[in-house]
């Protein structure tokens, strides 16, 4: 996803959490913060806390975010927090610390927990091919590049040599690709062709479609590697979403609320807004001062025709932090278990082999470095007081798998941020 998409889909939504160690430590509906407690009680400064309000005031008053809800947490108590600037500057409205934002990409923890909760239940084996659940996925077909003599460039279509699988989409190495990004012109032409890809008018956004639209349509193309063989950031977390719906039977907006949401009470936390709350929804500013592109974000306002697990949440600090505390506890918070700890710890483990130099990588825009390591839709980070979309393993890309499949998985290299 492109710089300016991210800024829209945090709008400076700057929730800070910070781990004490870096290994993993062994329903009301009404919202439920963590503990608060003082800096120095936990051997943080709040001093030097404070600098954090003192910059994010700098970078509201340049112009470059027009608001800012910041949290920083250790020892599983929140030791900062403060709302800054504004949730919406056309209507001059404050930001306050229950601001709802869309959320975009840090939706892919949520759908990659949800598919892991199905693994536990013994519905979905990381192993089984995409295609049990969703046939428009079998036998696909690869758009291979080759570079002739004149140095030009031509592809061709040859059948995956593997079926896609389950580890696949959960770490991006499906073959998929994001129309808006991918270097591969024929598989952008043929996303457009099959009508799956709108470029210019819905982009980042194929909400507007039923599920099974979604999947025949997006299944129409070529794939951009061959299975398992590649790591590039893609689709592969929305179609995730459309196996927990497949192996499930339910839509993964109810899933996700009976097994996550509810019982981490994360109360604002869902795919779209009912009108009581839409007052409450963050917005970002109207063009892109890095950029000077416009900005054009989703409308939440309505129910969609499906539920984006790569893309579509809202959600809240105080929520999202609940999230991530869950995952920090290893998969348990305030007495109750969503998944096991030999689950966080395989999802927090490294399945992509020897890391890969690459000057710059999707996620590097998150992380300010290329992309680490990474598991089971969480990366396997040792450093910590790192930003949302870095921390607590729960970034905002969604990586994945349960072992290897074949020794390293190569990322792709990019120049594109998403």
């Amino acid at each position: 996803m492109s710089r300016w998409k991210i800024l829209a889909a945090t709008t400076a939504l700057a929730a800070l959490v910070v781990a004490t160690t870096a290994s993993l430590p062994v329903c009301a509906r009404e919202l439920q913060p963590l503990a608060t407690a003082a800096p120095e009680q936990v051997g943080m400064s709040g001093e030097r806390l404070g600098r954090i309000t003192t910059m994010l005031k700098k970078e509201i008053a340049d112009g470059k975010l027009p608001g800012v809800v910041v949290m920083v947490a250790r020892k599983g108590k929140i030791i900062y927090s403060d709302a800054i600037g504004l949730q919406d500057k056309g209507a001059n409205t404050p930001m306050k610390l229950d601001s709802i934002f869309r959320i975009y990409s840090m939706t892919k923890p949520l759908a990659s927990v949800a598919a892991m909760m199905l693994v536990e239940d013994g519905v979905i084996q990381l192993t089984d091919p995409v295609s049990k659940f969703l046939p428009a996925f079998k036998d696909m077909q690869v758009s291979v590049a080759t570079t002739g003599a004149d140095g030009k460039t031509t592809y061709a279509n040859v059948p995956a040599a593997r079926p896609i699988i389950v580890q696949d989409l959960l770490r991006h190495s499906a073959g998929l690709a994001y129309a808006e990004i991918t270097k591969n012109e024929p598989v952008k032409a043929a996303y457009v062709e099959a009508k799956f890809s709108q470029p210019g008018i819905h982009e980042y956004d194929s909400r507007g479609m039923t599920p099974a639209e979604q999947v025949e349509r997006l299944a129409k193309a070529p794939l951009i590697h061959q299975p398992g063989t590649m790591w590039e950031y893609s689709m592969a977390v929305d179609i995730l979403g459309r196996v927990v719906e497949a192996a499930s039977g339910k839509r993964l907006a109810v899933v996700l609320d009976e097994r996550l949401f509810k019982p981490l009470k994360m109360v604002d936390s869902n795919f779209w807004l009912p009108p009581e709350k839409m007052s409450r929804l963050a917005q970002p500013l109207p063009v892109d001062p890095a950029s000077g592109q416009k900005i054009s974000v989703l409308d939440v306002s309505a129910e969609p025709k499906n539920d984006s697990g790569g893309a579509g949440a809202l959600s809240t600090a105080t929520d999202y932090l609940r999230f991530a505390q869950m995952l920090l506890n290893g998969g348990e918070l305030d007495g109750v278990r969503v998944l096991s700890r030999s689950t966080i710890k395989l999802m927090t483990s490294d399945h992509l082999g020897t890391r890969i130099a690459a000057p710059f990588q999707p996620v590097s825009f998150c992380w300010e470095r290329p992309a680490i390591h990474s598991g089971l839709a969480l990366p396997c980070a040792r450093a910590m007081a790192l930003p949302v979309c870095r921390a607590l393993r729960a970034n905002s890309c969604g990586l994945v798998t349960p072992a290897p499949i074949s020794g390293s998985i190569p990322r792709k290299r990019s120049s594109v941020s998403t």
